[in-house]
């Protein structure tokens, strides 16, 4: 037995032909009231999504989704893309062949690990990688030479990796919440930072 589309299901894929249409370049299938029961999320993408070749900025904020399709990487004009609270555990390799992302949003999921792959990323100006699970941070994130703003609050991070001195465009770093005992003397190196959030750690003086 199938089961037929969820209401969510069918709603988004009215909008992604609809843009298909009108080949928009941003698609909106966020929902507003997330913590809201009743709110109609996702739990899987249609795969009509994957045809919107022309789309720069895809926002997918709030719903339930437990995984991200291979498929999401031919979407190869994406600039802007916002997974944020939802239920992601793993990311697919494919989303490293996004390169032309400049946001990438992936707070309040529950990432236990990232793959390699993001370090392909090279054009990213904004990571969010906030209230997930991490526990480290994969060394190819240092080749993210344009990186402005990096977020990695309320994770289990015990220590910061030496390769953060390579984001030499780095201007905001928050890691508030973690595990740190330490913070390392590369961060000095990194000379364009213009804010740093540190709090709630368990730093020894």
């Amino acid at each position: 037995l199938t089961m037929s589309p969820s209401k969510a299901y069918q709603e988004a894929e009215q909008k992604i032909e609809k843009a298909r249409r009108s080949r928009a370049k941003t698609l909106d299938l966020s929902v507003d009231r997330y913590w809201d029961e009743k709110a109609l999320k996702l739990t899987e993408l249609p795969e009509s999504l994957g045809q919107l070749r022309h789309l720069q900025s895809l926002n997918l904020h709030g719903n339930q989704l437990k995984a991200l399709p291979e498929w999401l990487s031919q979407l190869k004009q994406l600039q802007s893309l916002n997974l944020s609270s939802n239920q992601i555990r793993v990311l697919p390799e494919s989303l490293g062949q996004l390169t032309g992302l400049q946001s990438l949003d992936l707070s309040r999921n529950q990432l236990t690990a990232l793959s390699e792959s993001l370090g392909q990323l090279t054009q990213l100006q904004s990571l969010n990688l906030s209230f997930n699970q991490l526990k480290a941070l994969p060394e190819s994130l240092g080749r993210l030479s344009t990186l402005r703003d990096l977020e990695v609050n309320a994770n289990q991070l015990r220590v910061l990796p030496k390769w953060l001195n390579r984001l030499a465009s780095l201007q905001h770093l928050s890691i508030s919440g973690n595990q740190l005992t330490v913070l390392p003397d590369v961060l000095g190196d990194l000379t364009q930072l213009q804010s740093l959030s540190a709090g709630g750690q368990k730093l020894q003086s």
